[in-house]
Formats: structure tokens, C-alpha cells, sequence
């Protein structure tokens, strides 16, 4: 039976599943992301244990990874993790890794570009070719779409550390991002509300300011993609969009900062959907590194 694998790899826990869509997995399962040798040892015990154990032919796999990645087919370290701040993680050649130690091809991206091409292919997005994913949770992460092609350049995009205007008055607050200080992420991930209030954004309560600032973050960051991107669509997920009382907050700020100057049906009348909940839930990024393997494969 012809199958496809996916991880995703994030910074708390990785997701590896065994399918060809959302209606037909296998199997699945999800490993504590600890240091990149005992965690990518349980990502190949997984699909060795399940190809062992079936008449599953295991195509390829797809990978949908934090970063910042080397996506250069051309490049030496094309498939590694680079520069990231995650500990022990710097030039872990995850493609490579998993490719060599299960004699099939991996394809790699981005975890929120892999998020964007799973809302494509079934969820929130599916066929908006011009499509914008954000996620916001321990970090914050942007992946697009372009006429339906995942969204690289120079390396791939980050939009997370894109630069907003401070509300020195009402925040104080100086930023956590390690690189950037008071970027999108440094302003209004989930590890820059903890470190500003000194609790998770899931134990402030629904009147507390940090939600005003969160609003006031987001809505500044989608503006900027609208007017550089241009999206049909802006889908927001990740942990901190539990409280989704948020969605509705960050429509309205939205129409106000753009002022009536984008003039588009979606945003004019028909916002509701122009920034959307994921339709996958949590599982948008690993069934994206589903789409991505069966897309690369069938390219081949």
C-alpha cells in the first residue's frame, strides 16, 4: 500500500504520521523534542516499527520544521536547521538524517509553510492559492502561499520578527526575542506574554491588558502582510489563539489601521473569513508535511 510519512518538528514536542490524507492515517504518534539525536532516534523507530510491521510502501516523508532551515537545493546544507535558538539544534541536518536512515527521499520546509500548504490542501484554505498562515504560540511564525507555491527567497520568509510600533506607553515591557528585543515575536508570542505578566496567556483572565496588546501586535503584523503579500485569505493559529475571543479583536483592528485603503470584498464585508481559525486544528502542520511529500513525489 503506497503511504506517505510527515514530522513535524517543534520546539516543545514533534508529530510523525503515517497517511495520504486526513481521512486516511495510519498511524501516528508524538515524542517530547528533547536533544536532536534521542528525538530523531524515536522518529525512525516509529516508521521502522510501522514498515516492519505492514505492507506499507513508504514513499517520502515530509518535513515541516522550526528554523531557520537551509532550503537551498544547491547548498551544502540544504535540509539543516541553522541558526536557531533552540538548543543543541544548530546544523542538525534533519532531511538528511531521516533520508539516509529510511532510504527514501525527505522533503523539507518551514513548520508554518508547511501549516499554509495542509490549510490548502484540506482545511481553512483549501484552493486559495494566495494564502498567509500565522502562528502564534511559544514563538510566531509566518508561511504564504504564492499562486500556490510555498514562499522562499532569500532563505524563507520571517515573519514573526518583523518590526511593529511599540506601545511604550501602555507597555513597557522591552521584548524576549533574543535577536530583536521588541519584534512581532519578542512583543506577542506566548513566551513574551509569560515573561510580561509573569503568567501564561491561558490563566489571564478575559479582561486582562495583555489582551489589548496582543490585538494591537497582530493587528499591526496582518496589515503589514496584506499590504506586502496581498493574501486572499490570513489564517491564525498556534497555542496563544485559544482565547478566541482574539479573532473577533483583531478583525476589527484590522479594518481601522487599514483605513478603508485595501478596497477588497473580503476585508469590507467579508472579514469573518478573510481571517480565519485553522480548519485542521493542531494538526495543520504535521498533515501539511503530509502535503508536502505527496506533492514533491508526485513532481518527481
Amino acid at each position: 500500500m503506497n503511504s506517505f510519512g510527515a514530522v513535524e518538528t517543534g520546539g516543545t514536542k514533534i508529530k510523525c504520521l503515517i497517511g495520504t490524507s486526513p481521512d486516511d492515517i495510519y498511524s501516528q504518534a508524538t515524542f517530547p523534542t528533547t536533544n536532536p539525536e534521542e528525538t530523531l532516534a524515536k522518529v525512525i523507530d516509529f516508521f521502522r516499527l510501522h514498515l516492519d510491521e505492514s505492507n506499507i510502501d513508504l514513499k517520502a516523508i515530509g518535513i515541516a520544521s522550526f528554523g531557520p532551515l537551509d532550503l537551498n537545493p544547491a547548498s551544502e546544507t540544504y535540509g539543516f536547521i541553522t541558526h536557531t535558538p533552540k538548543p543543541g539544534w544548530q546544523m542538525t541536518n534533519v532531511a538528511g538524517y531521516l533520508s539516509d536512515a529510511l532510504a527514501i527521499p525527505a522533503y523539507i520546509d518551514t513548520d508554518v509553510n508547511g501549516a499554509v500548504l495542509g490549510e490548502y490542501a484540506w482545511g481553512a484554505g483549501k484552493n486559495i492559492e494566495n494564502l498567509v498562515y500565522l502562528t502564534v504560540g511559544t514563538g510566531i511564525g509566518g508561511g504564504a502561499l504564492i499562486n500556490g507555491l510555498p514562499l522562499h527567497g532569500l532563505i524563507h520568509p520571517e515573519m514573526g520578527h518583523m518590526r511593529i510600533q511599540h506601545d511604550w506607553i501602555n507597555d513597557p515591557f522591552a521584548g524576549s526575542c533574543p535577536f530583536h528585543g521588541d519584534c512581532l515575536e519578542g512583543m506577542a508570542s506566548g513566551t513574551a506574554i509569560e515573561k510580561r505578566w509573569g503568567r501564561k496567556g491561558e490563566d489571564l483572565p478575559d479582561n486582562h491588558p495583555a489582551w489589548r496588546l496582543e490585538v494591537y501586535y497582530l493587528a499591526q503584523a496582518i496589515v503589514n502582510v496584506v499590504l506586502i503579500i496581498s493574501p486572499q485569505r490570513v489564517i491564525i493559529g498556534g497555542g496563544v489563539m485559544g482565547n478566541t475571543d482574539l479573532y473577533e479583536m483583531i478583525r476589527t483592528q484590522v479594518k481601522e489601521l487599514l483605513a478603508g485603503y485595501v478596497h477588497a470584498r473580503q476585508i469590507l464585508v467579508g472579514i469573518d473569513e478573510f481571517i480565519s481559525a485553522p480548519g485542521l486544528g493542531s494538526q495543520s502542520g504535521v498533515l501539511g508535511a503530509l502535503a508536502l511529500a505527496i506533492n514533491r513525489h508526485s513532481k518527481k
